[in-house]
């Protein structure tokens, strides 16, 4: 596939890997995050151009409190990420895991903010699906193309390698397989390294995102690890969200670690991380600018606050630091 402004392209391999066995579950929760975000950006809740490459306008309108929420946690993440880049003068690396269909690399593109090098890591059959996406859609190939210093890109199902971008499919739980494979993309572990997982850890058990984390905190000098997903999970609204979820055959298996902030927190600094913060999201929206939220709250009437504050007080955003004391990492708040 070649592109106007160069003479590059993107070609694909054949791949002899066979289909993953993952929960399928799982996986289906990728589509459903991908679809509440089209819909959130559908009717102006934010900015993403991209999105709309990879998953289509849901016929379904999604709930007003889906959407805030969304905003907030793409607001909050948002905001945590450009906040280490500016620590360290885009001189570092993302790796951002269970991506999905995430659009964070081209929009950080756009702003002139992207790091030495984007990793995205998720299970083999979604990176497949996201692959063909950027393949056939120039809009998202051309962007990784002007970056890349090679005449031509070679990709095939399960990864693609470019100078500032890199797709792998891997299984997380996996550890030897994940840094093998972010090794032969280039990863360098001498870089300050900003790790990012929005609803990954609670799927897995207890021992699997323990030793994630720990190889995430031994494995860099400097590092931020940034995690979204569920958090009070102890009460009957958050049993009701396990029971909605597990009749979609889709287990929280690390819904323990899930209890509290002060679990949240206490998970991150007994893994090897130095600092850990952690507020939930409904703390997070009453610090949202006053312009903005007035802005997305004009968008579309929400008949009951209380629903917002009850799904919003059951997730939370936490952050924590290793090493980087020069870089000031241990200031990075939201």
């Amino acid at each position: 596939m070649a592109t106007r402004q160069r003479e590059s392209s993107i070609t694909s391999c054949s791949s002899a890997s066979s289909c993953d066995a993952d929960d399928e579950g799982v996986r289906g929760t990728c589509e459903d995050a991908s679809l509440c975000k089209r819909f959130a950006v559908s009717i102006g809740y934010w900015h993403d151009p991209y999105i709309q490459h990879f998953v289509r306008l849901s016929k379904e309108r999604k709930a007003p409190e889906i959407n805030r929420g969304y905003f907030a946690r793409v607001h909050g993440v948002s905001q945590l990420t450009k906040a280490f880049l500016r620590k360290t003068e885009c001189h570092c690396q993302i790796i951002n895991l269970g991506a999905g269909m995430d659009t964070t690399f081209w929009r950080l593109k756009d702003e002139d903010l992207l790091p030495s090098k984007y990793f995205e890591v998720d299970f083999p059959m979604i990176v497949t699906r996201k692959l063909h996406s950027i393949k056939c859609k120039p809009p998202l190939s051309s962007p990784i193309l002007e970056l890349h210093s090679e005449d031509t890109l070679q990709m095939d199902g399960h990864i693609l390698d470019s100078k500032r971008y890199a797709v792998i499919g891997a299984d997380l739980r996996d550890l030897s397989e994940l840094e093998e494979k972010l090794k032969k993309c280039n990863m360098n572990t001498q870089l300050p390294t900003l790790l990012i997982a929005e609803c990954v850890l609670v799927y897995m058990t207890p021992e699997q995102s323990a030793s994630l984390l720990k190889w995430a905190a031994n494995s860099f000098e400097a590092a931020m690890f940034i995690n979204y997903e569920q958090v009070n999970m102890g009460d009957r609204f958050g049993q009701i969200m396990i029971e909605n979820l597990r009749r979609r055959q889709c287990d929280l298996a690390g819904v323990e670690t899930c209890k509290s902030l002060e679990s949240q927190k206490e998970r991150l600094l007994s893994n090897g991380w130095e600092t850990a913060s952690a507020v939930d999201m409904m703390e997070l929206y009453n610090r949202l600018p006053r312009a903005e939220v007035s802005r997305i709250e004009s968008l579309e009437f929400l008949d009951e606050m209380e629903l917002l504050e009850q799904l919003m007080r059951h997730y939370c955003l936490c952050w924590a630091t290793k090493g980087g004391n020069e870089l000031g990492l241990k200031e990075i708040t939201y």
